[in-house]
C-alpha cells in the first residue's frame, strides 16, 4: 500500500468547527474570577472564568486555566487551578501566579514568543491552549501507531506532521466558531475578551487569517496519498455542521466525538494507505464514547451559563443523571479500544494501555465533583495523558510485543 509522509491535516481541520466551551475554573490563589489574571492581556480577557482550551476551539469550548504540569503541579496532568502553582505555558494561562496570590502570572509560552501586534490572532486561533491539538491529534498517532509494522518504531515524521496539521487547523476551527459567535460572545461575560467580541480582530481581518490557516492546511492534506485525501474531504460535512450543533441538539457532545476522532480513520489510511475498517471502526466509535465523557464533563461548569444563553448540551440534559451516563460511555470506550486490539492481533502491552486510559477514565468520573468548575476543568485537561497511556502500550506492543514470551 503506499504511504506518503504527512499530517493528517484533517486533524487540525477537525480542531477547526469544534465547540470552544466557555466556563473556566476560578483560578490563582488569590481567587481572581476566571483564573489569575494575565498580566499584558486585556482587563476583559482577564477577568472572564477561564481562557479558551477548547480541543476543538468550537462553542464555547476552552476558557479554562493554564495546565499544570507546563506549570501548576495538579496530578495526572491537570490543571493548577487556585492553589497560587506556577501559571506554566499552559492552556489558558490561568493557573496560580508563581505560587503566591501577588506574583503575576506567567504568559502562555505562545504569547511570550510573539510580538504583542500578533497576541490577538494568537489568542483567536488559542495557539496558547495546546490542550485542543493534543485531543486533536493523539486519535490519529495511535492510528499511526497500530497500523505501522510490527517490530518496528512508527514514521515519527509523519506524527510530527500530524501534530502540526492538529495545530494549524484547530486554530482555523476556533476562527471559525470566533466568528459565527462573536454576538453571543459579547452577551457572556466570560467570553467578552475574545478578539472578535473584544473588537481587537474585525471579521475581515479574522476571515483573511483563516483562509491563511486553511490553505497552510490544505498544503499539508496535499501530502497525503489519495486515499486519504478523499477521507480528509469526506469529513468536512461534520466539520462544517459541528458549530452549529450545540444550537439543535442536546447532543453536540456526540456529534464533537465524530467530528475529533476522525483523524482514527485519517491516520490508519496516511499510514498504510487503506483503512482496516474491522479494527478501526470500533476505535473510532470508542474514542467518540471517550470525548463524551471528557466533554460532559467540560460542559458541567458552563451548564448555568448555557442554560441562559440557550445553549445546548450533554450536561443540560442528563443533568443529576450524568455519572451513571458517563460511566456507559467510558464501558464503550473500553469496549471499543478492546475490539480493536482484538482485530488488529494485538498484544498484551497493547491490553495494559487500554486498561491504563480505562482506570484513568474511570477515576475521571469516580472523583469529579460536577459542581465545581476547577475540577471539571481539571478532569478535562487530564485526558491529555489517558490519550498518552494508550499510545504508550500501542507502541510498546508494536515495538516490542514481538520479542515478548507470551
Amino acid at each position: 500500500m503506499s504511504r506518503r509522509r504527512a499530517p493528517g491535516t484533517l486533524l487540525g481541520l477537525l480542531g477547526g468547527a469544534a465547540r470552544e466551551r466557555a466556563g473556566g475554573a476560578a483560578g490563582g490563589a488569590a481567587g481572581a474570577p476566571g483564573g489569575a489574571a494575565r498580566g499584558s492581556l486585556p482587563g476583559a480577557l482577564a477577568s472572564r472564568r477561564g481562557a479558551d482550551c477548547a480541543p476543538l476551539g468550537g462553542g464555547r469550548w476552552g476558557d479554562g486555566p493554564g495546565a499544570p504540569g507546563w506549570g501548576g503541579g495538579a496530578p495526572l496532568g491537570a490543571r493548577g487551578l487556585a492553589s497560587g502553582g506556577a501559571g506554566g505555558e499552559g492552556e489558558a494561562g490561568g493557573g496560580g501566579g508563581g505560587g503566591g496570590a501577588g506574583a503575576p502570572p506567567a504568559l502562555p509560552l505562545a504569547l511570550r514568543l510573539t510580538p504583542p501586534a500578533a497576541h490577538p490572532y494568537v489568542r483567536l486561533m488559542r495557539a496558547d491552549k495546546p490542550i485542543g491539538t493534543w485531543l486533536l491529534a493523539w486519535p490519529g498517532m495511535w492510528a499511526i501507531a497500530l497500523a505501522g509494522e510490527a517490530g518496528a518504531a512508527p514514521d515519527w515524521g509523519l506524527m510530527a506532521l500530524f501534530g502540526a496539521g492538529a495545530f494549524l487547523l484547530r486554530g482555523a476551527g476556533c476562527t471559525v466558531n470566533d466568528l459565527w459567535d462573536r454576538e453571543l460572545d459579547r452577551a457572556v461575560e466570560r467570553t467578552r475578551g475574545r478578539p472578535l467580541a473584544a473588537g481587537e480582530v474585525t471579521p475581515l481581518q479574522a476571515t483573511a487569517f483563516l483562509g491563511a490557516q486553511l490553505g497552510a492546511g490544505l498544503g499539508v492534506l496535499l501530502q497525503l496519498n489519495p486515499y486519504s485525501q478523499a477521507l480528509g474531504a469526506a469529513s468536512l460535512a461534520l466539520v462544517g455542521a459541528y458549530p452549529a450543533m450545540k444550537r439543535v441538539t442536546w447532543w453536540p457532545q456526540a456529534f464533537l466525538g465524530l467530528t475529533i476522532n476522525w483523524g482514527v480513520l485519517l491516520g490508519w489510511a496516511a499510514e498504510s494507505g487503506a483503512v482496516d475498517w474491522a479494527a478501526a471502526a470500533p476505535l473510532y466509535l470508542g474514542a467518540a464514547c471517550w470525548t463524551l465523557v471528557y466533554d460532559t464533563i467540560y460542559a458541567h461548569q458552563d451548564k448555568r451559563d448555557d442554560a441562559a444563553a440557550g445553549i445546548k448540551s450533554t450536561a443540560l440534559r442528563l443533568g443529576d443523571a450524568t455519572k451513571p451516563w458517563l460511566w456507559g460511555f467510558a464501558a464503550l470506550h473500553a469496549a471499543g479500544m478492546a475490539a480493536c486490539g482484538a482485530a488488529a492481533g494485538a498484544g498484551p502491552l497493547y491490553a495494559l494501555g487500554a486498561a491504563g486510559a480505562s482506570a484513568h477514565v474511570a477515576w475521571q468520573i469516580r472523583t469529579v465533583d460536577l459542581d465545581d468548575g476547577a475540577d471539571c476543568m481539571s478532569k478535562f485537561v487530564s485526558n491529555r495523558v489517558t490519550g498518552g497511556i494508550f499510545f504508550a502500550g500501542i507502541l510498546g506492543d508494536k515495538v516490542l510485543g514481538a520479542a515478548l514470551p507470551l
